[in-house]
């Protein structure tokens, strides 16, 4: 598939911000030369009356999101159209712009047709569907993953698409950990296993039919795609002398406190001095700088993986050892806000079942993708082209970013927005009764009332013994897990009722 050309990016990236972030910018009017086909009036139609009316309102709404707001765009987006064809081959005379632009618009139609899922799908091939041909492609990837980003608000956390955004960002990690050559096996065994849990929610909705075809298809080449880098790095690993993965995994746990250290505003002197001990000891166990076996001898396979670590080691420490204050002054802009984006993260991370909205982190991926894209050959470089010291410092703060996100993404539970308030509050209570439990009495019934009422105003909040919502009336998601969590505080609250009344049986004994 051929490039988008340089000069054709101005036409692109003007219709790529409005399909995202701005519909009402495509009110301008067009150049005279432009001849609009039916096609691209059609497009055009369906972009002005369904993105601008649904997508940006929907994503910059201040309360709870609806499901069914949500599951309407989907609907439209499966529903079998008409008037649009389901191939799109590629005009060899017109304007590529011209071409590129109706494409774009088929991108937001995304939401609300299913033709652009199947599109996406015959664009590329097998082998090379998960690098996108163009920025286009990856117009149309954006726009699955803030629909992915909703149905995990929604609390659908166990439908495919909700799997789409979750599966980007596994990807990202694996492409930053085969960069950086630096895990072990005990780093890819949890990547492995949620990745073959995404794989069953996939494969369970393909057979049910609950999702097109074209949808479960999609997923299932992102998930093979991970599932090849994920392959690449267990046989990266498995070049690997017996006798040096000990050294290995000592060296790959010293790298990450060591850029840990590096990331800090004021790296402390007496912090790396220990971390320089260990790699010293670890460089003497070397004989003509080549690691030796249990026989004296030195070990033939694996010695180029393990000496290269040992060295970006040593080159970390020095870093950190002629850094007086700061990263460079050039890179001092990316570090502040990769420093923010951290902040910000962790406080999620900390906070995430009170105030976290899943599509929030769209704004996140966006402002790192943007940060990953000022690399050159893997570096951030200033405005001459040079490679200023503290590249282990951002490439550290990118990727600790990036695995906030996917932490934030994992942890989303499958409750809807609009009962997370009550699944908290039940949560709260569950914990405090089971402390009550643990340490004992004696305690009245005074003492239970404050977890009485709060059970009786949850209970009372239900309707026909559903959570229902207050604005139209539907049962939002999360139902199952909430009675759980509520029958399981009742029957904490009769084991306490039970044990103070054996208490007072007790005292009634000894009085008589």
């Amino acid at each position: 598939m051929s490039l988008v050309k340089q000069e054709e990016f101005a036409i692109l990236e003007k219709v790529i911000k409005c399909v995202l972030f701005d519909p009402e910018s495509l009110s301008t009017p067009r150049p005279a030369s432009r001849a609009l086909s039916p096609e691209d009036c059609e497009l055009d139609r369906l972009f002005h009356c369904s993105i601008r009316n649904r997508l940006t309102a929907l994503k910059q709404k201040v309360d709870f999101i609806k499901t069914q707001d949500v599951m309407n765009i989907y609907h439209a987006m499966v529903k079998q159209g008409r008037r649009i064809p389901t191939t799109q081959p590629r005009p060899s005379s017109c304007n590529l712009a011209d071409f590129a632009l109706s494409r774009v618009l088929l991108a937001a139609m995304l939401l609300y047709h299913p033709q652009p899922v199947s599109l996406l799908i015959e664009v590329r091939d097998e082998e090379n569907f998960s690098q996108p041909s163009n920025r286009l492609d990856k117009t149309m990837s954006d726009v699955f993953s803030l629909l992915s980003l909703f149905f995990l608000r929604i609390g659908k956390t166990r439908e495919c698409p909700a799997t789409y955004c979750q599966i980007a960002s596994i990807r990202q990690l694996l492409d930053h950990m085969n960069e950086s050559s630096s895990f072990t096996d005990a780093d890819l065994k949890p990547f492995r296993a949620r990745l073959n849990e995404l794989r069953h929610i996939v494969v369970s909705d393909k057979e049910s039919g609950k999702h097109p075809e074209a949808m479960t298809m999609l997923l299932e080449r992102k998930l093979n795609a991970c599932d090849v880098v994920l392959t690449q790095l267990h046989e990266s690993l498995s070049v690997l002398s017996v006798e040096l993965v000990p050294i290995h995994q000592k060296l790959v746990a010293l790298r990450r406190h060591l850029v840990a250290l590096a990331a800090k505003q004021k790296p402390s002197k007496a912090d790396l001095k220990p971390l320089q001990e260990e790699l010293r000891k670890l460089d003497s166990k070397r004989v003509n700088d080549r690691f030796l076996g249990p026989d004296g001898t030195p070990v033939p396979s694996s010695q180029a993986l393990v000496v290269g670590i040992l060295e970006e080691c040593f080159e970390i420490a020095h870093e950190i050892e002629a850094r007086e204050k700061d990263v460079s002054f050039t890179l001092k802009a990316i570090y502040d806000r990769l420093m923010e984006i951290r902040g910000q993260l962790e406080s999620l991370v900390m906070t995430h079942r009170w105030t976290l909205r899943e599509t929030d982190l769209w704004n996140y991926e966006n402002a790192l993708r943007d940060i990953d894209k000022m690399r050159v050959d893997g570096k951030f470089v200033d405005s001459e082209g040079n490679k200023p010291q503290g590249q282990y410092v951002l490439l550290y703060l990118l990727r600790r970013c990036y695995g906030l996100i996917y932490r934030l993404l994992s942890s989303s539970e499958p409750v809807s927005e609009e009962l997370m308030p009550i699944a908290n509050k039940l949560s709260t209570v569950k914990k405090c009764l089971n402390e009550v439990l643990k340490y004992g009495g004696p305690f009245t019934a005074r003492d239970l009332y404050p977890y009485q009422l709060a059970l009786y105003q949850i209970d009372q909040t239900r309707k026909d013994g559903k959570f229902i919502s207050s604005e139209d009336g539907s049962v939002p998601e999360g139902q199952g897990i909430l009675m759980a969590h509520l029958n399981e505080c009742h029957e904490l609250l009769e084991m306490l009722k039970e044990s103070m009344s054996d208490e007072e049986d007790d005292d009634n004994e000894n009085d008589e």
